[in-house]
């Protein structure tokens, strides 16, 4: 990958700015090997759990307006069985020409309570992962006040103070925006040790009515909203959290389709950029095609690197 594009995030070097997100493909060693063979910098597995969930029936996805709704209920193999694919990415890796070796790869987990995310962490810490990515953005897991994990300052800092403690890889926390204090909850984290933040995930939960058939297009009835119309919100969250003083490593998500994208999350604040809904859009090309779009805009801008664009706080 060109020097542009290369960097170095939490000691790890990468080839290029942008994340493969977590569940945007399937879980197998092929898929996340092709797509960075293709230009992505990191690859995210699904969100792990303790045991194989099964998810929910389908449909599971629609598009709408402006985006996409899903509801794939956080349907994975285990953390057993995803240990043993980034074996698999790892060792197809180190026989790679085009990857010379290195697949930096982030294990996005999963749990319900402290105590859980603790023991998935640390199998996880076994692993080959070059990360761990706490997924803290479930909206159904609730303290003794009916608080959502996702919203509680205390659950979220309790989980990663919890997990640091038995890891020795970065974590990093991935939160929602579904919330009224965002940067506050992003604090939180960031005072607990985490060692980066990933923002954002699916907005709503939104619904889709199939007005020939007079019912909700996805079976759950909602689902998490994705997709280009998110993108501004995303957008501001990046920002107020700089701009709210927080200074740790940033992977910035959320309608990211093509440079343009790409260069507006850097420029609110992101150091990496997530691209999960493109990848639908426009195919697993998607992370070559921005790769070169954000090569166009460097050049044209006469700037020697991605991190030389110029923030806006």
């Amino acid at each position: 990958m060109e020097k542009e594009l290369r960097t170095d995030f939490l000691g790890v070097k990468l080839s290029s700015p942008l994340v493969l997100p977590a569940g945007v493909l399937d879980i197998s060693f092929s898929s996340m090997k092709q797509v960075s063979v293709l230009g992505a910098g990191l690859v995210t597995t699904k969100s792990l759990s303790t045991q194989a969930r099964k998810g929910h029936e389908g449909p599971v996805v629609t598009e709408v307006e402006g985006g996409m709704l899903n509801a794939m209920g956080l349907c994975n193999p285990g953390i057993e069985a995803g240990i043993k694919e980034v074996h698999l990415l790892k060792e197809a890796a180190a026989n790679d020409d085009e990857l010379s070796g290195n697949c930096p790869v982030n294990m996005s987990i999963f749990a319900t309570d402290k105590e859980d995310f603790v023991s998935i962490a640390e199998k996880a810490d076994k692993s080959e992962a070059d990360f761990i990515e706490l997924n803290l953005s479930c909206p159904n897991v609730m303290d003794e006040f009916g608080v959502p994990l996702a919203a509680s300052e205390q659950m979220v800092a309790e989980i990663i103070s919890a997990v640091k403690n038995v890891t020795q890889k970065p974590v990093i926390a991935k939160l929602s925006p579904n919330v009224t204090n965002f940067t506050k909850i992003a604090g939180a984290a960031t005072d607990a040790g985490a060692d980066a933040l990933c923002m954002i995930n699916t907005l709503g939960p939104g619904i889709d009515i199939d007005i020939e058939m007079a019912k909700p297009v996805l079976s759950n009835i909602t689902g998490g909203m994705s997709g280009p119309c998110v993108k501004p919100i995303a957008l501001r969250l990046v920002y107020e959290c700089r701009k709210a003083g927080l200074n740790i490593p940033i992977i910035g998500m959320g309608g990211i389709t093509n440079g343009r994208d790409a260069v507006q999350m850097l420029m609110a604040g992101a150091d990496l950029v997530g691209v999960g809904t493109a990848v639908y859009y426009r195919g697993p090309e998607v992370f070559r095609l921005i790769n070169e779009e954000l090569l166009s805009y460097l050049r044209r801008k006469g700037l020697d690197s991605f991190q030389s664009i110029n923030r806006i706080i």
